[in-house]
């Protein structure tokens, strides 16, 4: 920039990025330690100051500390498909070198807002609707750019520079910021950084340019060395490390090759068949939807169909109906590459579908259960090739949820595993590799976790107040509401096929296999309270179906008449015992995980519970979270919990654990060292 702006003979600059990308912001890798080269701020100020034009050439993405370079130039022409964002708020930050204050004085303070609060990004086209950019082209950007920068070469760049606009004026400023703060405070879920966000941009609404800047760096400083922020860049580098999967027998993401998947069959077109399709065909793969019941065949076309042309008509393209066909019968598997089997999660029919597969389908075609915990190695040994099976667990809505569980058996191949992951990530998936055990990684660390919550209310606490703790903890919802929304139906046929529902009246009826046992879900099932399905369950409904989660008098009586009738005797629970009960007891099911080699380190855990179990992400997951709590301390609290409830074996401490705390509890990232050798669990 100097060297252009003394030289005479250049009129205008244009600034553009290598390899088609303008700028992806800063390397956070550089965070953690004293950062190096020409300080943003100033470089930006001396863009924005130059007496000579300078035009930003934004191609594939300009993010963060990129998007906050191209605002401090005077022109912006931008490609119809790049991405602009200032995605800072998913890692605990605010865009802090300038984003803040130019921003809402180039579009407005609401759009502003939107734009920084969730770190979204948009296109070239919607970013010129916005007036973010002066010039969208389908063309080569930069050479557009340079013809731009041409044409405005004689005019001065005085009225150009975004640090001197006005903030576009606002009927009710004081109105809209205290909305945009109730709302970013509700979807925060006590995240620091949206609500620093929303200061941040009224500073600009309300201050002189100078006086926002020294706002946007004081709270960048109070959040810079936040907790909180390092929790979420160690999401942010989770997320990439587990694509970097290995299995116990050596092999390795980076020497497998994956399978080519050109068509897939989806088997069963319930909620999930009906989302997984649909993430198949938005992923490019042709898709053969199957499913025998007629009438469920018909809704699901259907429904299929409109989530088709919803998302189509929210990234701006054509549905892709052609790519999607339909069938009653399983003939179709003949000619495909790949089978995702989502039937009823039951055991024998599941095996039945894995052998008509196995004697219908090509050699070599992969065999994919969406099981949630079902064991992958009974459905593999009904087929020829057990070799080709691999668990594909999915999360509601599959078309929405961002994460993938794949779980191979003790005879999946890495070429199975590869092209699973592979498809994962061609679906736009964070997949994550897991070992085969009984609810895999997500939903075996969920048991102790419901349990805990169940026991907390034979010992005196309501529905209510669980959740409420858990939801200011950041849950999106407590355990409670959660079991009413996904049905509690659920639950009870599992401990049902698992011969717990049996036992004498009496003391007895809170035993199983000599544990404590908590029978409270299944006295509510038999009493027909499903929850939402029904409007009864842990919470009462307006309706069935209804949404609006209203405390239940018939529940509290239910529950006093219940200790009455065991002799338990209601006591004061608080905050913290209902925290560290509940979250204790999960995190030590994830240091067994780790110990057995099912998850293959901590982060494939806290990736699964940040993006499948609505952990949140301000907290890093359940593993790091133990970590910043203090290991030392976890154990204390659940050698204490153990020794008052000694029939509760979740809440023995592990004794991977044990080891970590007595070699000095090592960092989150050094614990791999630690695990033995992964192994089998069945």
């Amino acid at each position: 920039m100097d060297k252009a702006l003394s030289d005479r003979k250049v009129k205008s600059v244009v600034i553009c990025g290598h390899n088609g990308k303008f700028c992806g912001g800063a390397d956070i890798r550089e965070f953690s330690s004293p950062l190096t080269g020409p300080p943003l701020i100033p470089l930006i100020q001396g863009v924005e100051s130059a007496a000579k034009p300078v035009v930003a050439a934004i191609e594939g993405v300009a993010l963060g500390g990129g998007l906050e370079l191209a605002l401090g130039c005077h022109y912006r022409i931008a490609h119809s498909k790049a991405r602009l964002g200032l995605p800072e708020v998913h890692l605990g930050l605010l865009p802090g070198a300038g984003g803040s204050q130019r921003l809402p004085r180039l579009i407005g303070v609401p759009a502003a807002l939107d734009l920084i609060t969730t770190g979204r990004h948009v296109t070239g086209a919607e970013a010129l609707q916005l007036g973010l950019v002066d010039k969208v082209t389908d063309r080569n950007t930069v050479d557009e750019a340079v013809k731009f920068a041409l044409s405005v070469a004689d005019q001065p760049p005085n009225s150009r520079r975004v640090s001197t606009f006005p903030c576009p004026r606002h009927p009710d400023l004081d109105a809209l910021f205290e909305g945009a703060m109730q709302r970013v405070r509700q979807r925060a879920r006590g995240a620091l950084a949206p609500v620093a966000c929303v200061q941040a941009v009224r500073a600009a609404a309300t201050l002189p340019y100078a006086q926002g800047m020294e706002r946007e760096r004081e709270l960048m400083a109070t959040l810079f060395t936040s907790g909180q922020a390092r929790a979420q860049q160690y999401h942010f580098f989770a997320q990439r490390a587990v694509g970097r999967w290995s299995m116990p027998s050596g092999a390795r993401w980076d020497t497998t090759k994956p399978g080519a998947v050109h068509k897939a069959m989806v088997i069963g077109l319930g909620t999930m068949g009906r989302g997984i399709s649909v993430a198949l065909v938005q992923a490019g793969v042709s898709v053969v939807a199957m499913e025998t019941n007629e009438k469920q065949l018909m809704e699901a076309k259907q429904a299929i169909s409109s989530m088709l042309e919803r998302g189509a008509k929210r990234r701006g393209v054509a549905p892709a109906l052609d790519k999607i066909g339909y069938s009653s019968n399983m003939e179709p598997a003949a000619d495909v590459d790949l089978v995702i089997e989502a039937v009823f999660e039951d055991m024998a029919l599941k095996k039945k579908v894995f052998q008509q597969l196995s004697a219908l389908c090509k050699p070599g075609t992969f065999l994919c259960s969406n099981t949630s915990g079902l064991d992958i190695d009974q459905l593999a040994s009904e087929t020829r090739h057990p070799e080709l099976v691999v668990g594909m667990h999915f999360f509601a809505p599959a078309h929405v949820m961002k994460l993938l569980e794949v779980v191979y058996g003790s005879r999946s191949s890495p070429q199975a595993v590869a092209t699973a992951m592979e498809l994962g990530k061609q679906m736009g998936k964070v997949s994550v590799a897991v070992g085969n055990c009984r609810g895999f990684v997500g939903n075996r660390m969920l048991k102790p976790y419901l349990e805990q919550a169940f026991f907390l209310l034979e010992e005196g606490t309501t529905p209510e107040f669980v959740d409420q703790v858990l939801e200011e903890f950041g849950f999106a919802m407590g355990v409670f509401r959660m079991s009413d929304l996904s049905g509690l139906d659920v639950g009870w046929r599992v401990r049902k096929a698992d011969g717990l529902l049996n036992a004498s009246e009496g003391h007895s009826a809170r035993i199983r296999q000599g544990c404590r046992y908590s029978p409270l879900g299944d006295l509510l099932c038999e009493q027909g309270r499903f929850g939402q399905k029904t409007g009864r369950g842990w919470y009462q409904y307006d309706k069935p179906g209804g949404r609006v989660a209203k405390p239940d008098p018939w529940l509290h009586g239910f529950l006093e008449k219940f200790r009455t009738q065991h002799g338990l005797v209601a006591r004061r629970i608080d905050h913290q015992e209902v925290l560290e009960r509940c979250l204790y007891a999960l995190m030590n099911e994830g240091f067994r995980i780790l110990e057995d080699g099912i998850a293959a380190g901590p982060e494939d855990i806290d990736v699964i519970y940040v993006l499948g179990y609505s952990w949140p992400p301000h907290r890093g997951g359940p593993m790091f979270y133990a970590g910043m709590v203090g290991l030392q301390k976890v154990l204390e609290r659940l050698e204490h919990y153990h020794q008052e409830h000694p029939d509760i074996p979740s809440l023995k401490p592990c004794n991977l654990l044990r080891n970590l705390v007595v070699n000095g509890s090592p960092p989150v990232h050094k614990w791999r060292e630690f695990l033995k050798k992964p192994q089998s669990q069945l």
